[in-house]
């Protein structure tokens, strides 16, 4: 069961981290750790699927979804830079980072017209309605 988890959501967390580690061991894996991980909640009703996925530090406009064949993706591309000067205004100090991050979720069945998002106190919350019986997107024609 937890393997089935592990593959509807796109994610092996023990091989993710180990094969970073082997393939780019260095300081910046704290950096990793911070902005490669989006932590997500995933909650299931009969109605809908809700997600909260911890964001922090992001503008919404660098953030990206998409639900396409029953998947939602998210994809984050974040830039910063930052300067610090001395007393005299001269740079001591300039430095950059670029990040990007993806995350896949297999979520059948969802309305896809009535996808709703917003961002609070750094936490995407995604909202994906289940399509209704009546709204069968398989195309099947139940015969009478």
């Amino acid at each position: 069961m937890a393997n089935e988890l592990m593959n509807r959501f796109d994610l092996d967390p023990f091989f993710d981290r180990m094969a970073h580690r082997f393939f780019s061991p260095s300081d910046f894996d704290k950096d990793y750790e911070n902005f490669g991980n989006l932590k997500t909640d995933i909650n299931e009703t009969d109605k809908d699927y809700s997600l909260k996925i911890d964001v922090p530090g992001i503008d919404k406009n660098n953030i990206h979804l998409n639900y396409q064949d029953g998947v939602l993706s998210i994809n984050i591309n974040q830039e910063h830079s930052s300067e610090q000067k001395d007393e005299n205004g001269k740079v001591i100090a300039s430095e950059r980072s670029h990040g990007v991050m993806s995350r896949s979720y297999q979520l059948p069945g969802v309305d896809r017209d009535n996808i709703s998002a917003h961002i609070d106190n750094g936490v995407l919350n995604v909202t994906l309605p289940k399509v209704t019986e009546s709204e069968d997107q398989t195309g099947n024609i139940d015969i009478q």
